[in-house]
């Protein structure tokens, strides 16, 4: 008797007896887990791309070449460029365009200019903090996911007993390991996925913080310029 409690209470025997209900859960906690994972090795990369390429930029920027080179340089390779190459593009492109027209206004200007960089810093935070609410909704969700699916468990563990005339545990352990799988499997979906989001987006506001002081320097360089 002992020996075959033992070999029905192996992991894969408790997951493939388990009900219907309870491999759904499993199976919806399994798919959050390998996207999560996946989301996780993609952003990285992403920001580790994104860091050189503001480290870059920040470094040819800030030895005091010239800033229509920079530009140009920026529109050549707007393809590969970073995120602070873009808003830098974006403010000097709008700041020339008005720069041309006579009679305008410092002000209106440098507005324009701040507007121009606002934009294009909003589409780049908007791509960096991408894949980051999924990774939160899984680190928030998924234990909750493992919680109904152990519930749904053990109460078909104590229902089996209904039919039982002694309850034992050799009746009641099967039911109770394979609810217990279900939390399990909420865990390992939403560790992980809590510790990169607050990772990920330590990073990202990081990387906000370094925009916005940069698109304030830039504004102040370029005001010097007008006067």
């Amino acid at each position: 008797m002992i020996p075959s409690l033992s070999q029905n209470m192996s992991v894969i025997s408790l997951i493939t007896g388990a009900s219907v209900l309870v491999q759904i859960v499993l199976l919806l906690l399994l798919l959050a887990s390998m996207f999560s994972w996946y989301y996780i090795f993609l952003k990285i990369f992403m920001l580790k791309r994104a860091t050189r390429l503001a480290n870059e930029f920040e470094k040819d920027f800030w030895s005091g070449g010239d800033l229509n080179e920079l530009y140009q340089r920026a529109v050549n390779s707007r393809a590969s460029a970073g995120s602070l190459e873009r808003i830098f593009e974006a403010g000097f492109r709008e700041f020339s365009k008005h720069k041309k027209q006579s009679g305008t206004d410092v002000g209106v200007l440098m507005d324009g200019t701040r507007r121009a960089m606002r934009a294009t810093y909003q589409r780049e935070m908007d791509m960096l903090e991408s894949y980051l609410p999924f990774l939160a909704s899984v680190g928030s969700v998924s234990p909750y996911v493992g919680l109904f699916g152990t519930v749904w468990g053990i109460m078909n563990a104590f229902r089996g007993l209904a039919n039982v005339a002694q309850a034992t545990l050799a009746h009641v352990a099967p039911g109770i390991a394979e609810a217990l799988i279900a939390t399990a499997m909420g865990l390992f979906a939403a560790i992980p996925a809590v510790v990169a989001y607050n990772h990920f987006a330590g990073d990202v506001n990081r990387l906000a913080t370094r925009f916005d002081s940069f698109m304030e320097e830039f504004s102040n360089i370029l005001q010097r310029q007008v006067h």
